[in-house]
């Protein structure tokens, strides 16, 4: 059994509840997302100009990720927790017209500044598009069009902050569906008739970019209208000044210069691995591409909900001096974490090529791209339990106001997984960019959880070592199923057979887990008390 009893391993079931919310949400994200990229690999392949696309795509979230993960998630819902634990609402809308105020008027900067200075970043970014004239210029083009996503997603991941501050997480959740919904339109509509009229049908997926983040924004705002806290944007130089001013605001600037270095520290790690693909095989980067899709299902559905819940509770624990709250919290996310991450990660080592196969295996997604998008699946896949792992851990600094040690970790394993790439990218080609990541994620979580173990803020419940040892043996046999399962069928072979294979995979699937679950219980796993307080 898993430590004394059911209450040993558990915050209150409203962290569950809001888990599994913005996880359900974040699987439609996800289908809607595969549907995608499904339509896309069968309509455009893996080519020159899809891998031009995904670099015109990946230009805007880097800056995204800067001010959308770094200014907001790592700095403004901690100090929004705390301002609102503190302080009360009226002091907190005042933070919060602040924070908006600010954030615009750098948007609106970055924006300008990035459409003028498109060239330089695809050269900076994937100077092996040089290659070919043809798709240099139309990532040139395509990030040109595509920049002001930056604005409208910077402003979303705001107004999510706020909102999952307030706990109502559905929202967004649920608002990425937009995004992956506008960019089928353009795929299944606006292709076909940009072909039609003599324009290059990718050109229209940077349409349906902007369309999704133009929605996203618009249904976020009327959630913040709803619950009265729209900001109040300040558009002159007087408000400026005054918001920059403001002491909530300073506070959030102070944590945010780390926190920004912690994100631009990933963001250089991922410039350069897409660097490094451009100048391999032609279609490297859309295959890491197409992996990378992949992980996000349980990246996203686990990890991703656990850190969106978890931080702004994280911050109220600390926030009211409950450091035993705080611990238990923890050390659930983690738990759940190794619970579900780990037969994961065995089904992507043993299992990535019927996957990849039943997916993208349509169109003009050859043989080959399948083998090679399941080999980069094989190496994210062997650090899924570190990617999954650092979303739960990185808040438990976040909440405590310590941006600067998540920072320091990340530091150092954007030089290990550099080191990685010299030493596997030689020999696997872009799998050994996807390995080093995996690796480097393992190294990342490693850290985090001893940093919290070394100053006592994280204190493990019993029970750990036979919970473990329990997981093990139920991914064990999930392993041998699957490894029958890819050997047994001729999963690429069946590409004329889409439904039959398809149904096929239904079955593995549901058998993997049956198998994996009902093994747990076996070993005396009690799911309920993950369930239930």
């Amino acid at each position: 059994m898993i430590g004394p009893g059911p209450r040993a391993t558990l915050p209150p079931v409203s962290l569950f509840k809001a888990a599994s919310t913005v996880s359900l949400f974040t699987l439609a994200s996800r289908v809607t997302g595969l549907v995608r990229d499904l339509l896309m690999a069968a309509i455009f392949g893996a080519t020159a100009l899809t891998d031009a696309f995904n670099v015109a795509f990946r230009i805007p979230n880097l800056f995204r990720r800067l001010f959308g993960e770094g200014a907001v998630s790592q700095a403004f819902v901690p100090t929004l927790a705390h301002a609102r634990e503190r302080d009360g609402d009226e002091a907190t809308h005042r933070l919060v017209d602040s924070v908006a105020t600010i954030l615009v008027w750098v948007l609106l900067a970055t924006c300008v500044a990035g459409v003028v200075a498109s060239p330089l970043l695809v050269t900076a970014l994937a100077s092996g598009l040089r290659k070919d004239p043809h798709s240099f210029d139309a990532a040139v083009l395509m990030t040109r069009w595509m920049f002001p996503y930056i604005g409208f997603m910077s402003l979303v991941a705001m107004a999510a902050g706020v909102l999952n501050t307030w706990k109502r997480f559905a929202i967004p959740a649920a608002t990425p569906v937009l995004l992956n919904l506008s960019m089928i339109a353009a795929a299944w509509f606006g292709a076909p008739w940009f072909g039609r009229i003599g324009i290059e049908p990718i050109y229209a997926m940077a349409g349906g970019v902007m369309l999704g983040g133009l929605l996203q924004l618009v249904v976020q705002v009327l959630a913040l209208r709803r619950i009265g806290f729209l900001p109040r944007v300040g558009l002159s130089w007087q408000r400026l000044k005054a918001a920059w001013t403001d002491p909530g605001t300073r506070e959030v600037g102070r944590m945010m210069a780390p926190a920004l270095l912690g994100v631009g520290v990933a963001q250089i790690s991922l410039m350069i691995n897409t660097q490094i693909a451009s100048w391999l095989t032609p279609g490297s980067v859309t295959w890491l591409g197409y992996a990378d899709r992949l992980m996000e299902f349980p990246t996203a559905m686990l990890g991703v909900a656990l850190g969106v819940v978890l931080m702004p509770q994280l911050a109220r624990a600390r926030a009211s001096q409950d450091t035993e709250r705080y611990s238990a919290m923890l050390d659930w996310g983690l738990r759940l974490v190794v619970l579900l991450a780990v037969p994961s990660s065995v089904a992507l080592l043993v299992f990535n090529e019927p996957l990849v196969a039943t997916l993208f295996h349509y169109g003009a997604f050859r043989d080959s791209d399948v083998h090679q998008v399941a080999l980069a699946l094989a190496g994210y896949g062997a650090g899924l339990l570190g990617l999954v792992a650092i979303k739960v851990l990185a808040p438990g600094f976040y909440a405590n106001q310590d941006t600067r040690t998540p920072v320091k970790i990340a530091v150092l394993v954007l030089v290990v997984t550099q080191l990685l790439n010299i030493a596997l990218v030689p020999m696997l080609r872009h799998a050994g960019l996807a390995l080093s990541i995996g690796l480097g994620a393992l190294l990342n979580a490693g850290l985090l959880l001893a940093g919290l173990l070394r100053r006592g803020s994280y204190k493990p419940l019993p029970g750990w070592g036979m919970f473990a040892l329990q997981v093990i043996a139920g991914s064990a046999l999930l392993a041998v199923f699957l490894m029958w399962g890819a050997s047994s069928f001729p999963w690429t072979a069946m590409r004329g057979e889409a439904l039959h294979r398809a149904g096929l995979m239904a079955l593995m699937l549901v058998g993997a887990g049956g198998i994996y679950f009902i093994a747990l219980a076996a070993a005396g796993v009690r799911l309920r008390q993950f369930l239930t307080h």
